[in-house]
């Protein structure tokens, strides 16, 4: 509400690091915190090594404005080796998305303009409606279906994009949008590049839900999936919401 996406933000952080010719790896977890809002027109986004490891490295990346520091983040890289492996949560389920109708975004959101989003359950309040009572939810549970529109193949710029598509929690909870914005973000990458490959252009179904609102904060986590199951990131963050 008082910025850009802040799922495009945080791509472009990682973004950054990826294209550095001293990286190391495939992305492990991205932490970004939102500092103020990131205004129209030009910016710089200015990574700094700080330790390269056997198995990990790590990456401060700051984002600037007209010398004023707007967005600051932490990124781990590291080496994926073969070993073990397993996942402990269950992929929700849902009909296909070719079963479900595409949203409308509400109220010009320009930037929903950019995915094609399908919920399952836990729709966004109805904000064009405004002789109609709020229907507050006992649950804070979403389940959608997304992907980029125009469809390409996805990265893990477009994963870390998508892994804050979720609409605050206080929404459902309330039954109405009220001021939220998120204040920090992150992100843990559990697919690698071969998943990412595997995954093609094809839908993501992701999860989310809030844990306590107090003190005018809450906290919201999500999960996303490939189709087949495969869990490919989660995501945790902490937004600033007044109700």
């Amino acid at each position: 509400m008082v910025g850009p996406f802040g799922g495009v933000t945080a791509a472009t952080l990682l973004r950054a690091v990826e294209l550095h010719p001293q990286r190391h790896g495939q992305p492990i977890a991205l932490t970004v915190n939102y500092v103020a809002p990131i205004a129209d027109g030009e910016f710089e986004v200015v990574t700094r090594l700080v330790k390269t490891n056997r198995s990990n490295q790590h990456w401060i990346v700051e984002l600037g404005q007209d010398d004023e520091v707007k967005t600051t983040a932490t990124a781990v890289f590291g080496l994926r080796r073969e070993g073990w492996s397993d996942t402990e949560v269950e992929w929700p389920q849902a009909p296909a998305p070719e079963d479900i109708e595409q949203s409308v975004p509400p109220f010009g959101v320009v930037w929903f303009d950019n995915f094609d989003m399908r919920f399952v359950d836990g729709a966004m309040p109805d904000a064009g409606n405004d002789s109609a009572e709020p229907t507050e939810s006992a649950s804070s549970t979403t389940t959608m279906w997304v992907r980029n529109k125009p469809s390409r193949p996805m990265d893990f710029a477009a994963l870390t994009a998508v892994s804050d598509i979720f609409y605050p929690r206080v929404f459902l909870r309330r039954g109405h949008f009220v001021p939220a914005g998120t204040v920090s973000i992150s992100v843990y990458f559990h697919a690698d590049d071969e998943q990412l490959a595997a995954q093609g252009d094809d839908f993501v179904l992701g999860t989310a839900r809030a844990h306590r609102y107090s003190g005018g904060y809450f906290d919201q986590s999500a999960r996303l999936f490939g189709r087949s199951g495969t869990l490919l990131a989660t995501s945790h963050q902490f937004v600033y919401f007044k109700a």
